[in-house]
């Protein structure tokens, strides 16, 4: 476990413009263009998070708590440095592996082994190091030969098998996840599961969003209620869960 790891967010926002449909149409942004007018009706902004404050040290498993659309996604990706805060300060120290939006960098007509790279390069990891695990990430994968197909060749279980083993395959002193990560048959889960607790484990600090109470209870040391995009109460899991649940003391699962 890595000493150093540390987040610290103060008083961080995030809000996303809006414009009205109007705004939006062609000719109105013709007409304001050519007449250096502006809309009547200017853009809004819908606030995602509000004077978020947060400090999360090495050997904290922290549990991001919340009903949908209460800003947990929004919050990780923070974190990941996917989204900058509109106002505020956030400061991560440690390599952050973000073990969602796992997507993304993929190409669905390049092959196997090509998007190992491509997904390689968006997580973060260097040339060289993708070049090293490569047969790694391959072997894990158990897909053989059809590495050298394109991705529009492949099944839904073969591209998550791909996806969660090159998500895997780079070390990370905090660890992001939204929701823990179950894919394939009944034998390669268990491979991955026995692999993600390993990740977890080894990490300075994890940073998990979650609707499972037993997994936040069994996983995390620490919690957060995160409501209508702010940190309504911090403390132990039970006491968070708790309020969460509406109870007046211990959750009920």
């Amino acid at each position: 476990m890595s000493i150093a790891a540390r987040i610290v967010l103060r008083d961080v926002s995030v809000s996303f413009p809006v414009m009205s449909f109007r705004d939006r149409s062609l000719r109105s942004r013709i007409v304001n263009a050519v007449t250096l007018r502006r809309s009547a009706s200017r853009p809004h902004a819908v606030s995602a998070l509000k004077d978020v404050n947060l400090d999360i040290r090495a050997g904290d498993r922290l549990g991001i708590i919340g009903a949908n659309g209460a800003g947990k996604t929004t919050l990780l990706r923070v974190l990941a440095g996917i989204y900058h805060p509109t106002s505020g300060n956030v400061d991560v120290a440690g390599r952050c592996l973000s073990l969602f939006d796992l997507q993304a960098g993929f190409d669905e007509e390049a092959t196997g082994y090509e998007n190992i790279m491509r997904r390689g390069l968006v997580i973060g990891a260097r040339r060289a190091e993708i070049d090293a695990r490569r047969a790694e990430i391959a072997d894990f994968t158990e897909l053989g030969d059809r590495l050298d197909l394109p991705l529009r060749t492949y099944s839904s279980g073969m591209m998550l098998r791909l996806i969660f083993a090159v998500a895997t395959s780079v070390e990370g002193e905090i660890v992001l996840l939204d929701e823990w990560i179950g894919v394939g048959d009944q034998q390669f889960r268990k491979k991955a599961r026995e692999r993600l607790d390993q990740i977890v484990a080894q990490a300075g600090i994890l940073v998990l969003a979650s609707h499972d109470i037993e997994l936040i209870k069994s996983t995390c040391n620490r919690a957060i209620l995160l409501q209508e995009g702010q940190i309504t109460a911090a403390g132990t899991v039970e006491e968070i869960l708790g309020r969460y649940l509406g109870g007046a003391g211990k959750a009920k699962a």
